[in-house]
């Protein structure tokens, strides 16, 4: 299924997020007039979907990469031990 209009901005806004002004947290309010859970939930579900890789791989791959780093921190688990979900 293609991304949508909304999916396009989220991946945008990923992008770039620091260079607004405030917080990350007030801008995803007010641009996408959505909560942070609910807009991370959104953000989750593009890192699996391949029409978010084709459409802006640098950033989906960026946040995978972090995604997996933060479970690794939490579960305590060693890059050497650790495989990534497919």
């Amino acid at each position: 299924m293609a991304l949508t209009k909304r999916d396009q901005q989220i991946l945008d806004f990923e992008r770039t997020w620091w260079q607004e002004t405030g917080s990350k947290e007030a801008a995803i309010r007010e641009r996408f007039e959505l909560s942070t859970t609910r807009y991370y939930q959104l953000l989750n579900d593009l890192l699996a979907d391949a029409d978010a890789m084709k459409y802006d791989p640098m950033v989906v791959r960026r946040l995978l990469r972090m995604r997996d780093n933060r479970r690794r921190s939490k579960y305590g688990e060693t890059s050497a031990s650790w495989q990534p979900s497919r």
